[in-house]
């Protein structure tokens, strides 16, 4: 059996700079990984067989059964494997955690099946999987650019501790798609703000130049945190409780609804964690985290 782990994501910048003629959004984006990760465990069989630890996982709407169609398409190979998805993260959450099992698969079997696809191949299977799938090869903090699948690795974000909270707030067919048309032109960008970003991180070291969590944390940008709020009712409410547990500043992860703050002390993170979980808010604690390792 071989346990492969897919990390959450959060986009430390989201901005969007046109609509283009294919119909999806041109985008620049700094995407981090979180140490809240699910886990996948493969293990050879002579079929095909999908479980999860989630009751209302559906195997046939998730990317991981399109990942494995979609590698033995292009490889031919008719072995079976039998997965089981112990999931952590939250689903449809914005935390890409069906774009991450996916690339976790991709990669895991790779491996079980002794395919030998290089990196340059298992990206060109992501790009047909969805857009953050990509990312989810390299882990750790990248720069996400066209419609999220042109993925260059960045140094690393130094360590900060994250805290998510999940709204318990109504399901949007068609989430991501909707909260694109709801931008704006105006709202449009030329990715200056991924540019400061992508900057102060692949200059000299931080630490070098003196730069602290607070003015990282002073760049993070989602465009969709102003438009958000229409579409997903009482999310403005989360948002203001979030911010009564001792945070500065709240943002959406990705496409949302799920809230999250960035904080560089540990101690000061378990705090908001704790106000949060005093209300019955569905919360996480974690932490940044580094490139995704080879499989062992």
């Amino acid at each position: 059996m071989l346990t492969v782990l897919a990390p959450a994501k959060i986009n430390l910048t989201l901005e969007v700079l046109a609509k283009r003629p294919d119909g999806f959004h041109e985008i620049r984006s700094v995407i981090q990984a979180l140490n809240l990760c699910d886990s996948l465990n493969l293990q050879l069989s002579e079929n095909i067989g999908l479980k999860s630890s989630v009751p209302d996982w559906v195997p046939g709407e998730s990317l991981v059964s399109k990942a494995v169609g979609l590698l033995q398409e292009a490889t031919g190979c008719r072995r079976g494997v039998t997965i089981e998805v112990r999931n952590r993260i939250p689903l449809v959450s914005g935390l890409g955690g069906d774009s991450s099992d996916a690339a976790a698969v991709l990669r895991g079997l790779n491996k079980l099946w002794g395919l030998g696809l290089s990196l340059e191949e298992l990206l060109r299977l992501a790009g047909q999987l969805g857009s953050d799938v990509a990312f989810f090869l390299y882990g750790g903090t990248a720069l996400a650019e066209g419609r999220g699948e042109r993925v260059t690795p960045l140094p690393p974000l130094p360590p900060m501790w994250v805290v998510v909270m999940m709204p318990l707030v109504p399901k949007l067919q068609r989430k991501t798609e909707r909260l694109y048309a709801s931008v704006k032109v105006s709202q449009y960008t030329e990715g200056q703000i991924t540019d400061r970003l992508v900057a102060l991180l692949t200059g000299r070291s931080l630490k070098e130049r003196g730069i602290e969590g607070e003015r990282l944390i002073s760049n993070v940008f989602n465009v969709f945190d102003s438009v958000a709020g229409e579409s997903f009712p009482g999310l403005e409410g989360y948002w203001q409780q979030f911010l009564k547990a001792g945070v500065e500043e709240v943002h959406l992860a990705g496409s949302g609804p799920a809230l999250f703050t960035l904080v560089k002390d540990k101690a000061q993170a378990e705090k908001i964690y704790g106000n949060l979980q005093k209300e019955g808010l569905e919360s996480y604690l974690t932490e940044t985290l580094g490139a995704i390792e080879e499989i062992e």
